[in-house]
């Protein structure tokens, strides 16, 4: 399975991270390493940036190659007759939504934390269209003033004043910054993904951040776990709690997941 890319730690029950933006799992340390003292924490590397391939090529991305992906190390890691945890963050809670509906046989509990598949909402079409933008002004403008979209659309609020000037990234720069593949070749199609609709095959939270009420993605958690019947559990920090909060963060995620047996490991 050479094009498959993923870290395992920690000793208990499987725990499948599905990190967001690129999928780079950078700055996940501090919570995998709280984790694993509970789970066998398995982190996806769905283009394999932290394994050797930053720098090399890539190409617009599907929600469905990633989860793909995703249940083939489940098929790897996962003990025979066992079924997975999974946590999906951002654009990789998009793919928990997708590896939920199609390959939920061996899935235990999905926590999707802010998945930005804003086309559930009401004004999905209207949202979806403002990261079409965010995406097009990083073609055109660079990182700071799509940085800086992106923060309005976040907040559900329109900019204030002008975007700053910059330039686009040349290939050879885009190659080298996560955030920037994420722009250019993720971002627009994962927040295209509309998940289904109605009760979850296996059990399914919705986690929003604590200092994301008020913004678009907290409303979108909301309106989501309605629609599919789920639990709604707030996290701490914000849209990046999982980097702002990485310990507080586990310990509400395994709270979630293993309820009153977390006090016993």
């Amino acid at each position: 399975m050479a094009d498959l890319y993923y870290d395992t730690t920690g000793d208990g029950p499987t725990l499948l991270i599905i990190p967001g933006g690129a999928g780079h799992p950078m700055g996940l340390d501090a919570m995998t390493d709280v984790l694993s003292a509970h789970f066998t924490v398995v982190v996806l590397d769905p283009l394999g940036l932290a394994h050797g391939r930053l720098r090399e090529p890539v190409a617009d991305q599907r929600v469905q190659d990633w989860s793909d992906r995703a249940r083939r190390v489940l098929d790897a890691t996962l003990p025979e007759g066992e079924s997975a945890y999974v946590l999906g963050t951002s654009a990789g809670a998009i793919v928990a939504l997708d590896l939920l509906a199609r390959h939920p046989e061996r899935l235990r509990h999905v926590v999707v934390h802010e998945p930005p598949c804003v086309g559930v909402l009401p004004d999905g079409a209207r949202q979806q269209a403002r990261f079409g933008e965010i995406c097009d002004v990083y073609r055109t403008r660079g990182l700071a003033a799509a940085g800086a979209l992106m923060t309005a659309v976040l907040e559900d609020r329109e900019v204030a004043g002008e975007l700053p000037e910059g330039q686009p990234l040349s290939r050879e720069e885009e190659l080298l910054n996560p955030m920037a593949l994420s722009l250019a070749h993720v971002l627009r199609p994962f927040t295209a993904y509309v998940p289904e609709t109605g009760p979850a095959p296996v059990r399914l939270t919705v986690g929003a951040g604590a200092d994301s009420r008020g913004q678009l993605l907290h409303r979108t958690a909301e309106f989501l776990a309605k629609d599919r019947q789920a639990d709604l559990v707030e996290f701490p920090g914000g849209h990046l709690g999982i980097l702002q909060h990485p310990a507080d963060f586990a310990e509400r995620l395994t709270r979630t997941l293993l309820g009153a047996d977390a006090r016993s490991r």
